[in-house]
């Protein structure tokens, strides 16, 4: 059962960048239409391990190697039938639920911890592969039932599986969050988180304000958490403190940035700008974050500094970076 409050000893820790950690192993990711997806079918025990690894860090709660991971996406680039491009969607719920096991059988004596499984999908625009994902630009041009015809596949597949809650996550635009809203009820005993990527400290990718954002997610009695990932951690504080007034008790901020480094198509990550989610993380729990975690380029060491400093322990083994 997942929790439908914030819990009580604190904010629940989620992993870190999933894709960004395999590409450490040597995986070589960029510029994959399928991005981390594509080792669902080439190489499930590297994203297996890969969970493993943010288990050991202290995570309560890991996301699935399916943000890319379309029915569409998986005919067209591995040439799949739709049985197996279903398959291969329900094996990344499959393959965190196996790690989840392993970690709860090997630390048992350890801790108490019961890590949970977040099914991930990701806005249509990451499908696209052409960018518009950080703008969500796409959505301007398609209806809201569009939209959710393109979501349905991936979210049943990842319901079918069982996955403890659905990540809604990255999502760029007004009109795909209310897409996803809808869509939900047509699972109505599935519970999930809306996740914005955001540009600034007031708005989200597409320019709509992250306020209005935020009360879409008063339409679902489904949704346990709304906030935003993928984005500097220093627009954190600015956006909470923006729709402060619009927290309710039935919702908590979820918030996973990435660590502050920006992207540079030639030249790579630049790290110049790298900040430390954990020394913030305070900040964010007094505003109301009940899941707090990272996004890209935070990894399972990351995750650690984070644990130590929210829960005032260290996790059961934490790995080096």
């Amino acid at each position: 059962m997942f929790p439908t409050g914030c819990p009580g000893d604190g904010p629940l820790i989620l992993d870190g960048g999933l894709a960004t950690e395999l590409e450490t192993c040597g995986l070589k990711l960029e510029g994959d239409p399928l991005w981390s997806a594509r080792l669902l079918h080439t190489n499930p025990q590297a994203i297996r391990d890969a969970h493993y690894r943010f288990l050991l860090s202290g995570a309560d709660v890991v996301t699935t190697a399916t943000y890319q991971a379309s029915i569409e996406g998986f005919i067209r680039h591995l040439d799949a039938s739709s049985e197996m491009a279903s398959e291969l969607v329900m094996s990344g719920v499959r393959l965190a639920k196996e790690a989840v096991k392993r970690f709860v059988s090997e630390n048992h004596r350890k801790e108490q911890r019961q890590p949970v499984v977040a099914g991930s999908t990701g806005p249509y625009g990451a499908f696209l592969h052409n960018g518009s994902e950080y703008s969500g630009a796409y959505a301007a041009e398609m209806s809201v039932e569009e939209l959710k015809a393109c979501h349905r596949p991936q979210i049943s597949c990842l319901v079918a599986a069982e996955a403890d809650v659905i990540a809604l996550e990255t999502i760029p635009s007004i009109k795909e969050a209310e897409a996803l809203v809808e869509l939900l009820r047509e699972f109505p005993n599935s519970k999930a988180w809306l996740s914005f990527s955001c540009k600034d400290g007031k708005c989200i990718s597409d320019g709509s304000l992250f306020t209005d954002a935020v009360q879409i997610a008063h339409r679902s009695k489904q949704l346990i958490a709304v906030g935003l990932n993928c984005c500097s951690p220093a627009l954190v504080k600015p956006l909470l403190g923006s729709a402060k007034s619009l927290l309710s008790p039935d919702l908590f901020w979820v918030v996973y940035p990435n660590s502050g480094e920006e992207w540079d198509p030639v030249s790579g990550w630049q790290t110049s700008g790298k900040t430390s989610i954990a020394e913030l993380s305070l900040e964010w729990m007094k505003q109301g974050a009940g899941m707090i975690g990272g996004c890209c380029r935070i990894s399972p060491a990351h995750i650690a500094e984070l644990r130590k400093q929210l829960k005032g322990s260290d996790s059961s083994e934490a790995p080096v970076a």
